[in-house]
């Protein structure tokens, strides 16, 4: 039993409950309690065993009895009761864009659409778009999603992948048979999405390490299982790969296994000019060679300095010119995520985050940051509580008092009083001027009306970008991933715009966006334009999501003097020409 179970029955519950059209309150209830466990500082699982909950507010008496069953027990009977009511299936219909409980409800109740495929049969028939609330359009939305669903069905996003991925490696390396172990693969390139994830390992006992590979704990089936070599699936879907090395293959081995398949080629070709072969697990002589027999390998950083070439990280080998680069000496110094010194989009209570100003300063505190910057929603996210002209200024002021107090106590820290500020369908703000010159920064962002052609998108960005007090753009392309394509928009018209007003761009780093895409980010910074990693946090945990930006930044080729928040609070307050605190 784990804090994740409960969270998750919990939320299940709300959602069978919203299908049944229960009272709103009680929906609420459960929501509000699976928030709570998810933030408790505790250990909840064991409280919840030992009935112990009692004072947790947002935790009454009946979730009390129901988390202590759950937990004791590890099954709920009113979960069980409530989900026997529905058919196994009809919780398809909840991954699909745009179908919230309401409309499952609709479909269900009026079509008996309670599947993925009967969905499409009702869409495609046009029952769908005969019922009240949907129509033509919604019909051609939904057979949409559907076939972008079925299309990145065996993907994860990478920070869906990021906790197996480390509890696996964790485990390998406990083995005292391992005498080292990575994680390959797209995922150790940092690709966005990933369709499965390969482990390397090196040892003298490879049979030992194959068992606890697939004996661990997550494994739901074994694909194959050999000497060297095992494939499973975990609980997830996810499919992991192992393969054992000896140890004088290792590097050659990580290099080949983390690719990319094209990377793999060119570092082949550049192998065969200098008279030696490459493979998976060895640097050989080419036949005819006079070379002397290559060395072994302690890792890969030999050899590719034994190819003339400087190490390519990781996150770079995509054949995007990083092999020429390190043949040339000419490889940047990536950005590491100790050089962060804050960031700028975050989110409290007073939209849809779940922590207050506090709570989220003094984790940032926590994290080591010097500043952090918070951008609630405006007005016109009113699904997302924003906040009105008066409510910004009561937490400009709630800023400022904050602050106040962090330099009384000595605090090196600084609380950033911004707003993500919707950018209208012309391309005019949520807020006047005025409100806009009283803030430290503004964030603006794309919420609605995504459908716009690319021209009529890119107007309305650009048009946001030459506004004087824009520090930054949001969630450029507005992706979210494996669940929204990007709208359209002429990404090089924007960056091409930001350039020419210094308007910084957002590496938006919450797992599901990473937007803008690390392809772009090339041209962004040839062009002069300078990235804000933010984590787009709603809850003091996601904080952390900057380790994805740092990854996906160094992917596209960022290096410190890139990042905007590699500066000093002293710098940033200059750059945003802030007085300091008094």
């Amino acid at each position: 039993m784990t804090r994740e179970t409960l969270v998750e029955t919990l939320e299940e519950i709300a959602l069978l409950l919203e299908l049944k059209g229960e009272n709103p309150f009680k929906i609420r209830a459960y929501r509000g309690g699976a928030e709570t466990v998810r933030q408790f500082p505790g250990d909840i699982v064991q409280k919840a065993k030992e009935g112990d909950l009692k004072g947790i507010k947002g935790i009454g008496d009946a979730l009390q009895q129901k988390l202590h069953e759950l937990a004791s027990t590890g099954t709920l009977g009113y979960y069980e009761n409530l989900r026997a009511e529905f058919p196994d299936t009809l919780f398809e219909l909840f991954r699909i864009q745009g179908l919230g409980p309401k409309k499952i409800k609709a479909v269900y109740e009026s079509l008996g659409v309670d599947s993925i495929s009967s969905l499409r049969e009702a869409c495609e028939s046009g029952k769908i778009a005969e019922l009240s609330g949907f129509g033509k359009k919604t019909a051609e939305k939904i057979l949409e999603a559907i076939e972008f669903r079925e299309k990145n069905a065996d993907r994860f996003r990478l920070g869906d992948v990021e906790a197996p991925v480390r509890e696996i490696l964790d485990r390998l390396k406990s083995n005292p048979a391992c005498l080292r172990a990575e994680a390959a693969g797209s995922y150790r390139r940092a690709k966005e999405t990933v369709h499965d994830v390969d482990f390397l390992a090196a040892s003298n006992e490879p049979e030992e390490l194959i068992e606890d590979f697939v004996s661990g704990e997550g494994v739901a089936q074994i694909i194959a299982k050999g000497g060297t070599k095992a494939s499973v699936y975990l609980e997830n879907g996810l499919q992991c790969d192992l393969r054992v090395v000896k140890n004088e293959e290792y590097a050659c081995a990580l290099a080949y296994f983390t690719g990319s398949k094209e990377h793999n080629v060119a570092m082949r070709a550049r192998a065969l000019e200098r008279g030696y072969t490459l493979n998976e697990y060895r640097l050989g002589l080419k036949e005819g060679s006079e070379k002397e027999l290559p060395p072994v390998f302690e890792d890969e950083s030999q050899l590719y300095d034994f190819l003339g070439m400087e190490f390519v990280p990781p996150e770079l080998r995509e054949n995007t010119g990083e092999v020429e680069a390190a043949a040339e000496g000419d490889l940047p110094r990536l950005i590491e995520v100790e050089n962060l010194r804050g960031t700028f989009h975050n989110h409290t209570v007073a939209s849809d985050g779940k922590n207050t100003l506090q709570e989220m300063g003094d984790a940032a505190i926590e994290l080591g940051l010097q500043y952090l910057g918070i951008a609630d929603h405006s007005k016109s996210s009113f699904q997302a509580n924003g906040l009105d002209e008066s409510r910004l200024r009561e937490q400009i002021a709630e800023i400022r008092e904050l602050n106040r107090g962090y330099a009384e106590a000595g605090t090196t820290f600084r609380i950033l009083a911004g707003n993500e500020v919707d950018i209208l369908k012309d391309g005019s703000l949520d807020f006047d001027d005025e409100l806009l010159g009283e803030l430290d920064y503004t964030v603006a962002s794309v919420h609605n009306a995504m459908t716009l052609s690319e021209e009529k998108m890119t107007e309305r960005i650009i048009r946001a970008v030459e506004h004087p007090e824009v520090t930054m753009l949001g969630h450029l392309t507005g992706r979210l991933l494996l669940e929204r394509d990007p709208y359209a928009v002429n990404v090089p018209a924007v960056i091409e715009a930001c350039a020419e007003t210094g308007t910084i761009i957002e590496l938006n780093c919450n797992p599901w966006r990473l937007d803008l895409d690390w392809r772009w980010w090339k041209m962004a910074t040839e062009s002069g334009v300078k990235c804000a990693i933010n984590p787009d946090a709603h809850r003091i945990d996601h904080l952390e999501f900057l380790w994805f930006g740092v990854r996906l930044a160094r992917k596209g080729w960022l290096t410190r003097a890139d990042v905007v928040n590699t500066k000093s609070l002293a710098e940033i307050e200059e750059f945003l020409e802030l007085d300091p605190i008094a």
